[in-house]
């Protein structure tokens, strides 16, 4: 979460209903990295009366890698999904890929969206671009890569380590997993452009960005070494919250 005072609280309670519809027990960990907007306030006040929300606060910005790699270290459960707070997807779709994983087995499963043209024209571009680059270079194609709905059982996060700091951790995860022998299938989801707030995700230093950590990443992700269980970095805050759960 980066500055969505408009998103957070009805985000929080379309996942929390769909959580409670879909699990016998669930936890929300929300990592605020460094927002400067009223969207801790507005989730402090959300957590202190729901003690399964647990935040992570960054006090400086650390970008997606940094965001991603602090809330897969303080997940606490047998499967974690990622999610972005502006509702890409509707969150009822984890019951359909709770049900993908059971039937097919796989260890992730990892949506692509069946159209992503309300985006705009030159995200819809580069997205093709950079999937199609990541199919090359990987030998394994991807409709959609960079989404943010992937349901992975906790040994792929016990196993990948994650180093990249900007928007290349989701082929990072995934064609680490994927190298280490993990199973990851593809299911399409219905998409929904952002209606508040705004994106930082698809700006040109951003793209850069990512471009340049493929190439410093590349040969680690080709041929990958297991890792141990990992803990959230030393850069991220937290406090005891209700019931001992760990709040900002």
């Amino acid at each position: 979460m980066f500055n969505e005072e408009e998103n957070i609280e009805h985000a929080l309670r379309v996942a929390t209903d769909a959580l409670e519809q879909f699990t016998d027990g669930h936890e929300i960990v929300v990592v605020d990295d460094a927002s400067t907007d009223r969207s801790p306030e507005i989730l402090r006040g959300l957590a202190q009366r729901d003690p399964r929300i647990r935040i992570i606060r960054h006090e400086r910005n650390q970008k997606l890698g940094g965001t991603l790699r602090d809330g897969f270290a303080a997940a606490r459960m047998e499967l974690v999904l990622y999610m972005d707070a502006d509702l890409p997807f509707d969150p009822r779709e984890i019951g359909r890929a709770i049900s993908a994983m059971d039937v097919t087995r796989a260890d992730m499963i990892a949506a692509y969206r069946y159209d992503r043209t309300g985006e705009g024209l030159r995200r819809a571009i580069y997205s093709y671009v950079y999937n199609g680059l990541i199919g090359v270079l990987f030998g394994w194609p991807h409709r959609d890569i960079n989404f943010a709905f992937k349901l992975m059982k906790r040994e792929i996060l016990e196993a990948v380590e994650l180093r990249s700091e900007g928007s290349l951790i989701s082929a990072e995860l995934i064609t680490k997993a994927k190298n280490l022998g993990f199973t990851v299938q593809q299911i399409g989801l219905d998409y929904f452009p952002r209606t508040r707030g705004r994106s930082t995700l698809s700006s040109v230093g951003v793209i850069l960005t990512m471009l340049r950590e493929l190439v410093s990443l590349y040969p680690e992700m080709r041929h990958p070494r297991k890792q141990g269980p990992k803990r959230a970095s030393g850069t991220a805050r937290t406090e005891d919250g209700p019931s001992g759960f760990p709040v900002d």
